[in-house]
């Protein structure tokens, strides 16, 4: 969260966001000391200066952006009937590639300072969302109230040395075809699920075989070049509509998921609308299952139960 009394506050701090958080107008804020049993080695950080009465904390994401500050507590309140004191957060004095505008990112990985491991006595490790289309409403919600009775869930596999939601990539088809993908592809590493990566990312092979399906599909559309790690692109000028091929992934224990129109085709402009997909530089790389392809869709974590699930029409 970011913090209106950082010391190290990053030249891209807008002093008028109102959503900036100011610890002295609080009586239940407090730090954490640097000899707390919460400040751990996988979290703190030698970046910035820090006193022995305070835990300082270095987080760098996926996307290039990153986050360093001090380790607090604070009542956090969710609703009327769910107030939480003494939950650990982030008071973030040096942001980078994060916008100004952002009060703070919610943590929820598996990790034990995450907010659904710190909730766990109230909301059990579960929590769901949907990612509404543009324009449209979504939702985050924590604990098993409005989870849809169609929901699939496929096991959640460990991935070592990291806080991540890891699941096996059982197979990927187009247009009602399974794609021809190697079963060792999705592997090793395995693939992981985070809302924080847009475009799903996949394995070199798994990507050429998307491709070269999705093409052969597509072939009577006029193409156009490539912006940035988007590679297949389309001018849909000149047409009223486009006849898109289905794309589904299979998951461990015999779920599968059809994507939506936004999951499979990325609109940039008037001109361009682009697969909604990447290839990894190399097979050591992590697949990720992003964020455009869960829209709509009713995700479901349980981490206590050690599965995570999908519905359809979680949200429009």
């Amino acid at each position: 969260m970011q913090c209106r009394s950082g010391r190290y506050r990053s030249s891209n701090c807008n002093s008028e966001n109102n959503d900036i958080f100011n610890p002295s107008l609080s009586t239940s804020f407090n730090t954490v000391s640097s000899t707390s049993r919460v400040c751990s080695g996988d979290i703190r950080s030698r970046d910035i200066p820090c006193s022995a009465t305070r835990c300082c904390y270095s987080i760098d994401y996926n996307d290039n952006s990153s986050s360093n500050g001090y380790l607090a507590e604070e009542k956090f309140t969710i609703t009327s009937a769910d107030v939480f004191a003494g939950i650990h957060f982030g008071c973030s004095e040096k942001e980078v590639n994060i916008n100004d505008n952002t009060a703070g990112l919610l943590g929820l990985s598996s990790h034990v300072l995450s907010f659904p491991s710190q909730t766990a006595n109230k909301y059990n490790n579960i929590f769901s969302y949907c990612l509404p289309s543009p324009d449209r409403t979504g939702h985050l919600t924590f604990g098993s109230t409005g989870i849809s009775s169609s929901v699939k869930f496929t096991p959640i596999k460990s991935v070592p040395k990291t806080h991540l939601y890891g699941l096996d990539i059982v197979g990927i088809t187009v247009g009602g075809k399974k794609l021809e993908i190697p079963s060792t592809v999705f592997s090793h590493p395995r693939a992981i699920i985070d809302s924080g990566t847009v475009i799903t990312r996949l394995p070199p092979k798994a990507y050429a075989a998307l491709r070269g399906a999705f093409k052969e599909k597509m072939k009577n559309y006029t193409t156009t070049s490539a912006v940035e790690l988007l590679d297949t692109c389309y001018d849909p000028k000149g047409f009223d509509t486009m006849s898109v091929p289905k794309v589904s992934f299979s998951f461990g224990g015999g779920t599968t998921v059809e994507l939506g129109l936004n999951g499979i085709l990325y609109p940039l402009n008037a001109s361009h609308v682009c697969l909604a997909f990447a290839g990894n530089d190399n097979d050591g790389d992590f697949a990720i299952f992003g964020s455009v392809q869960q829209m709509t869709l009713q995700v479901v974590y349980d981490k206590a139960g050690g599965r995570i699930g999908f519905a359809q029409n979680g949200c429009s």
